[in-house]
């Protein structure tokens, strides 16, 4: 399967989330790859803590592959080149491998038939090769946007199962962005409409997921006073009726990921040790990445048992 992660703006957790995801994904016994289509700032491998492609790589990134400049793109073992010492491969869990892209890479100025030929050919390896690969996109109106969405147009591609999940806070400038990002004149739907998809077809594939949510009847909601806890639910219905507005309400809602310290502070994979050992990340955050993982997995699971 081939999962799309897309936001509107920077700071909404897409890529935190998707990552840490993709791990989850590897631990339930998946075979996941992480491809960073964030071309202008492809900085993935921070989060992995593979120090010699924080910001990609010098040589055979994804751009470069896009490109035309190499045949074999770096693809780097997570858990053989992560730099954190408490990421450990245990016993079931599956590849965890990263696709970098190119240190210093940009934007497509143009979209040529050659790439988007190669964008299509690497998906259809990736598809071959490994049961989960999520793509990260840059933020906004992308031309990784239009570049994905074309690729999987190519015959190369066009049979291959794939998904859109659009990241966005719990904030009303952020869901009013997400819902224009998908539903906006110059939307993901009507890119592609252009890219010869039907908007019904586009609008299955779409889902959404919620970052850094305070449940107001949650226990982080605990250590407010009754007023703020008081304004905290009477906000959380109104975004909830602006959700509901702006097209992304319940029925479309993927997931929630909760409000974590940690992830404020300093995007990483959260690990089990870090909710229950050290404790410190929330362990509903790490629930809540178990959970989409397991959800996304679904299908692939149920393919299994089909064969």
């Amino acid at each position: 399967m081939l999962v799309f992660s897309v936001s509107d703006k920077g700071g909404t957790g897409r890529s935190v989330t998707s990552t840490n995801v993709a791990y989850r994904a590897a631990l339930l016994g998946f075979n996941t790859v992480y491809l960073d289509f964030d071309f202008g700032s492809p900085t993935v491998g921070a989060i992995f803590e593979v120090e010699h492609a924080r910001t990609g790589v010098s040589q055979r990134g994804l751009h470069d592959y896009l490109y035309g400049v190499t045949e074999n793109p770096v693809i780097i073992d997570v858990w053989a080149e992560s730099n954190r010492e408490t990421l450990v491969r245990p016993l079931g869990a599956r590849r965890l491998e990263l696709m970098p892209g190119s240190l210093g890479g940009s934007e497509f100025l143009e979209m040529t038939d050659e790439i988007v030929d190669r964008c299509a050919e690497l998906f259809k390896k990736a598809h071959e090769q490994f049961e989960l690969c999520v793509v990260d996109l840059s933020a906004g109106r992308s031309a990784a946007m239009e570049l994905v969405l074309k690729a999987c147009k190519h015959k190369k591609a066009r049979d291959l199962t794939r998904r859109w999940l659009v990241f966005h806070r719990w904030t009303r400038q952020h869901v009013i962005a997400a819902g224009n990002l998908v539903h906006g004149d110059n939307g993901l739907i009507k890119y592609g409409v252009n890219c010869d998809y039907g908007e019904e077809e586009m609008e299955e594939m779409i889902s959404y997921v919620r970052t850094a949510v305070i449940d107001p009847a949650g226990e982080s909601a605990r250590i407010l006073n009754s007023a703020q806890q008081s304004w905290l639910d009477a906000v959380d219905k109104e975004l909830e009726s602006l959700a509901s507005t702006a097209g992304l309400g319940r029925d479309v809602r993927f997931g929630t990921v909760p409000l974590d310290p940690v992830l404020q502070w300093r995007e990483q994979l959260l690990t089990d040790r870090d909710a229950h050992t050290t404790r410190v990340a929330n362990p509903a955050t790490v629930d809540a990445f178990k959970d989409l993982a397991d959800r996304l997995c679904a299908p692939i699971r149920a393919e299994r048992l089909r064969r």
